[in-house]
């Protein structure tokens, strides 16, 4: 039997611009894996993460000619998973996610993990059901706060970090995760980073990466 959307997921999905014509690919878009079905939306996923990468890319080569390290800060800062999933709160897209009663329990509906998978897996649905300058332009559309508001200018801490310890002539950053907590769909992460004979700082997210990332800002705002 041929799964469709629910109504209200239907009129969110228009009201933030896909364009939904074969409707089994949007069900799949939208269940996570606990609700045990045949079609979820990791391969959606996957296809939607290069989607999204190569649309920021086209949209910064053609704004800036700043050279190529600076173009890919930029994109890395905007394709995180922390920023998809900043879209995805704003969009509303949460109430939407067809995912099992026990992962709703756990948090999984607010999970950064989660929230930013599915926005990838739509633009998947939204390429293929539409193509790519659709896709694109959507993705112009849900990441212009991100693309306008100069994410990523700013350097990256672990690598303001790293420079700040050579400049220094101290060692290099040792990061550890000195804490994993919560079910698979929704940990939190807790990482050390040390400087040695300088000090220490601690960051938590929901990623190891963005957790290194926040214990090297607070490590920076500390020491540096």
């Amino acid at each position: 039997m041929t799964q469709t959307l629910e109504p209200a997921a239907r009129e969110w999905l228009a009201a933030n611009g896909f364009t939904v014509k074969e409707e089994a690919r949007w069900v799949a878009a939208l269940t996570h894996g606990s609700m045990g079905e045949k079609r979820d939306y990791e391969r959606l996923e996957f296809l939607g993460d290069r989607v999204l990468g190569l649309s920021i890319a086209d949209w910064l080569y053609a704004q800036s000619d700043a050279p190529e390290g600076k173009l890919a800060q930029r994109l890395n800062a905007i394709v995180s998973r922390e920023m998809c999933a900043r879209i995805a709160r704003g969009i509303g897209l949460a109430e939407h996610i067809r995912i099992s009663k026990q992962a709703r329990a756990d948090g999984g509906r607010d999970s950064d993990n989660i929230l930013g998978d599915v926005v990838e897996s739509l633009l998947g649905a939204q390429f293929l059901d539409n193509g790519f300058e659709p896709a694109r332009d959507l993705v112009r559309q849900l990441f212009r706060p991100a693309l306008e508001s100069g994410a990523g200018v700013a350097k990256h801490p672990k690598s303001a970090l790293q420079e700040w310890a050579a400049g220094n002539q101290r060692a290099m950053p040792q990061y550890e995760v000195v804490e994993r907590a919560g079910p698979d769909h929704a940990q939190r992460f807790t990482v050390r980073v040390s400087v040695h004979k300088v000090g220490e700082a601690q960051g938590s997210a929901s990623s190891k990466g963005e957790a290194e990332k926040a214990a090297a800002q607070a490590f920076m705002e500390q020491y540096g």
